[in-house]
C-alpha cells in the first residue's frame, strides 16, 4: 500500500461534503481523464457505460473485468488526482480479489451496484433485477474487511438502484416517492456494512430527493439528471456528491456524429 494512494483515498473521502458536493464529470479514457484534471477538477471518476463502450463491449458488465479495470489502470497513470472507478457489481469478484485488482489499479474509490448481474452476460435495467439487500450488505462488509486488512482505505460508493428500472422503462418520475422506503433499506444496510457514501442513482424527483436526504445521515451521491434539480438545489438538499454519469459521454459522441453528418454533406 503506497503512501501516494493512501493520500489520495483520504483525500477522496475529505471531499465528500454535504451541502458543497464533489463534483464528478465522468470520464472514459485517459484523454477525458485528463481534461477533467486540466478543467480544475479535484477528483476523477469513470463511467462504466462510456469505458466499455470505448471497449467495443455493451454495459452492465459485457467488458470482461480484465480489460475494464486495464482502462481503469490507464486513467490512474496518467492522472494526478483520486481516481474513484466505476466498478458495477462486482464482476462476479470475491470481494478479496475485487479489492486487490482496485488497489492494483490504483483506484482510490469505486462504486459498487446492487443489481443482479450473471457474469458475462449484459444486464437489462428495464428489468428490474435487484439483490437482496441483506446478501448485497453481507458482500459490502467482506469487500470492507478486504480493503481493512490490506490497510487499503477505499472509498466505497455504494449504488442503490431501486430508482433506476422505472427511469429507464419510462415510468412516471413522480412514483419515486414510492420508492424511497425501500432506498433507504438499502442505503442503510449498506452504510452499516462499512459503505462510505449512497448513491440512489436516477433519483431525481423533488419531493423524492427531499425524503431520502432528510432521513440519509450519510454522504449521498446524485446523478445530475437532464430533468432534475440543478446543482444550486442538489447543494441546498444537502448532497455531498454529483455525477455525470453517461451524459457527458452521450453528448460527446452525439456531437460527433453532428460533425460527421455535417463532413458528409
Amino acid at each position: 500500500m503506497s503512501s501516494d494512494l493512501r493520500r489520495r483515498c483520504e483525500l477522496l473521502r475529505e471531499l465528500h461534503r454535504p451541502g458543497s458536493p464533489l463534483l464528478l464529470p465522468n470520464v472514459w479514457d485517459a484523454a477525458t481523464a485528463r481534461a477533467v484534471v486540466r478543467a480544475g477538477f479535484p477528483v476523477v471518476a469513470t463511467t462504466s457505460w462510456g469505458v466499455a463502450a470505448a471497449l467495443g463491449y455493451e454495459d452492465h458488465e459485457g467488458a470482461p473485468a480484465t480489460e475494464m479495470f486495464a482502462a481503469a489502470a490507464r486513467i490512474s497513470r496518467c492522472v494526478d488526482v483520486p481516481v474513484t472507478v466505476d466498478a458495477e457489481g462486482g464482476y462476479g469478484m470475491e470481494p478479496e480479489a475485487l479489492v486487490v485488482s482496485l488497489q492494483g489499479i490504483g483506484a482510490a474509490g469505486c462504486n459498487l451496484e446492487d443489481t443482479e448481474y450473471s457474469p458475462g452476460v449484459p444486464h437489462d435495467h428495464a428489468a428490474g433485477i435487484l439483490r437482496d439487500p441483506a446478501r448485497h450488505a453481507c458482500w459490502l462488509r467482506e469487500v470492507r474487511r478486504a480493503a481493512h486488512a490490506m490497510d487499503y482505505p477505499l472509498v466505497i460508493n455504494a449504488r442503490v438502484d431501486n430508482f433506476l428500472s422505472p427511469y429507464i422503462a419510462g415510468a412516471d418520475i413522480g412514483t419515486q416517492v414510492e420508492l424511497v422506503p425501500e432506498a433507504l433499506e438499502r442505503a442503510n444496510a449498506y452504510l452499516e456494512a462499512g459503505a462510505d457514501c449512497v448513491y440512489p442513482i436516477a433519483l431525481c424527483e423533488p419531493e423524492a430527493l427531499a425524503m431520502f436526504m432528510s432521513k440519509t445521515r450519510a454522504p449521498v451521491n446524485i446523478t445530475r439528471m437532464p430533468n432534475g434539480p440543478a446543482l444550486p438545489e442538489l447543494q441546498s438538499y444537502g448532497v455531498a456528491r454529483v455525477s455525470w454519469a453517461i451524459f457527458l459521454y452521450q453528448a460527446s459522441i452525439a456531437r460527433f456524429e453532428d460533425q460527421l453528418r455535417e463532413l458528409r454533406g
